[in-house]
């Protein structure tokens, strides 16, 4: 099985002074795509005020246009370590074993915009880029990624893909049809029943998700299977008529 993650607008500083290197993440079809991502990226930081334009920055994330600078140079950390917030929080992935972390580093892609899905022991550095901007002299997102992406994800050969991600980032990388896949979507049940798409604890939900499959590394190879394995661990997880996995977080009083 292989679990895709969406990234974290917020992300750690600092790291190994390990340059990134893109023959080392996964997908390396994707090379050209990070070359040029990259490549604008970095020509657009010499221009700060634009940068901060392009990239709709405030005053106090100004250093992020510095962290694009140094995208080629610049101290690397593990993706799942890479990245703060919500989800990533929820996943503690510093806390997890080292037989966890194998597994989060054989079985999950994080997509970030900067450079397509990435392992989750795959070492990047910080960066500064949404999935919804475009960068001078690149096509739109969806131009550079989403073809080259579906390519990769069909050429690795997965068994079943659990699709966690944002659908800004699905928009980046759309699963292939020919790929057993099942896209989670949160939600929660009111008190009379009727059950609802959830934003807040959205995040939360799926970090505790993948903090539980990395803590019991299960041999997943199918919907079927997933579907078992969320059983027996007590996983709130259902089928949806429309085919995605419905991830249920509670009952709310409304």
């Amino acid at each position: 099985m292989l679990v895709l993650l969406p990234p974290s607008e917020t992300k750690r500083a600092g790291g190994r002074r390990a340059p990134l290197v893109l023959d080392r993440l996964a997908l390396p079809e994707l090379t050209p795509q990070r070359d040029a991502t990259i490549d604008a990226l970095g020509a657009l930081a010499e221009d700060p005020d634009e940068a901060a334009r392009v990239l709709k920055l405030s005053v106090r994330q100004q250093a992020d246009v510095a962290a694009n600078l140094a995208l080629r140079t610049g101290p690397t950390l593990p993706a799942v370590d890479r990245y703060t917030g919500v989800l990533y929080d929820a996943l503690d992935a510093g806390s997890l074993d080292a037989a966890a972390r194998r597994w989060l580093g054989r079985h999950a892609l994080i997509h970030a915009a900067a450079f397509g899905p990435v392992g989750a022991l795959d070492r990047i550095p910080a960066y500064r880029l949404g999935p919804a901007t475009t960068l001078p002299g690149l096509p739109p997102p969806r131009r550079v990624w989403a073809d080259a992406v579906a390519d990769a994800l069909q050429t690795k050969g997965e068994p079943f893909v659990l699709d966690l991600r944002s659908e800004a980032y699905v928009a980046l990388g759309p699963v292939p049809g020919s790929v057993p896949s099942a896209y989670v979507r949160v939600v929660t049940t009111s008190a009379d029943g009727t059950v609802r798409a959830l934003n807040h604890f959205n995040k939360t939900a799926k970090g505790r998700l993948v903090r539980a499959l990395a803590d019991s590394r299960p041999a997943i190879r199918s919907l079927r299977g997933l579907l078992r394995w969320a059983g027996s661990a007590g996983i709130p997880l259902t089928p949806a008529p429309n085919g995605e996995l419905l991830l249920h977080a509670g009952i709310s009083a409304s």
